[in-house]
């Protein structure tokens, strides 16, 4: 059974296993079922991105909750800005580009309002003033109910911190990155900041893909690293599953932001909640075999 906690100082409470929707592509012929289906497991929290498909994802999902709007927590993002020649996008965290980011997801996705707006990046010579003005308005003017930060970069996360006026930020997270519990966790649960956790599993590499390098760590250690969450993986939990536990048992993560694009995937990632809980022991056990790293940089 799905389980909620609510996000930081907002009154979004959400589940636990949320929906990773850039996992979903416009030629996907299932994405409605799997959409569905994942309503009936209990998921209510949807996360997408203006930059996913150029807002073919938004797109996506304004289909499949039309009619059905008061049933989800849907998060969208902004800040990078497509080139004329679609060949990459920039950084923009200007003011009016914020806003009119904002009212053309609102149109994609077919509802009146956001019920959280992530700034999609952010470096420190950014003038964060301006995209909390933004932001601000966006509140204001009833178009978003609260707004949050996706960042990896410490030092921009604790300059939007300072400010008191973010409710989540989404950030990257799992045994192969660790990085978090070093720079931002106890940071984001002093200043009761939800955090969102994406990379749970590692693009696979936790699981069931064949090892390579990965931020720092060699094949040779993320090898190893997959072999220790198979070693705890006992009977009733998949790796899968205990990946997914492992970023669940910080006090200030509130949901795991997965990515699925099979039924089988969906199942099991939304599992993870109900499968035996990791053992004190366990998790030490992980910590041991995968070691640690520091943020190099944007300290």
């Amino acid at each position: 059974m799905m389980q909620y906690k609510k996000l930081g100082k907002s009154d979004l409470t959400i589940s636990r296993i949320g929906y990773g929707c850039m996992s979903l592509h416009p030629e996907q012929k299932d994405f409605l079922s799997l959409i569905d289906r994942a309503l009936d497991l209990g998921i209510n929290y949807f996360d997408t991105a203006d930059l996913y498909d150029k807002g073919g994802n938004e797109l996506m999902l304004g289909k499949a909750f039309k009619g059905r709007r008061d049933k989800v927590i849907i998060a969208s993002k902004a800040g990078n800005q497509w080139r004329p020649d679609g060949s990459g996008w920039d950084w923009n965290p200007r003011k009016e580009y914020i806003l009119k980011c904002a009212e053309e997801s609102l149109k994609r996705l077919q509802t009146d309002y956001l019920d959280l707006f992530m700034l999609h990046g952010g470096t420190i010579q950014d003038d964060i003033m301006e995209s909390v003005s933004a932001f601000e308005q966006l509140l204001k003017e009833g178009k978003i109910r609260y707004y949050g930060l996706s960042s990896i970069r410490p030092n921009v996360i604790k300059v939007h911190t300072a400010y008191g006026k973010v409710v989540s930020l989404m950030t990257q997270f799992s045994l192969l990155d660790r990085r978090p519990e070093e720079a931002t966790l106890n940071l984001m649960q002093e200043n009761n900041i939800g955090v969102l956790v994406r990379g749970s599993v590692a693009s696979g590499l936790l699981v069931d893909k064949p090892a390579r390098d990965y931020l720092g760590h060699t094949s040779a250690q993320v090898a190893e690293a997959a072999l220790a969450v198979k070693a705890v993986s006992q009977s009733g939990r998949t790796p899968a599953q205990t990946a997914i536990q492992y970023v669940l048992q910080p006090p200030a993560v509130t949901s795991a932001v997965v990515g699925m694009r099979t039924p089988q995937q969906l199942e099991e990632a939304v599992g993870a909640v109900s499968a035996p809980q990791m053992t004190p022991e366990e998790i030490k056990y992980l910590q041991t075999h995968i070691p640690a790293r520091k943020y190099e940089s944007h300290r």
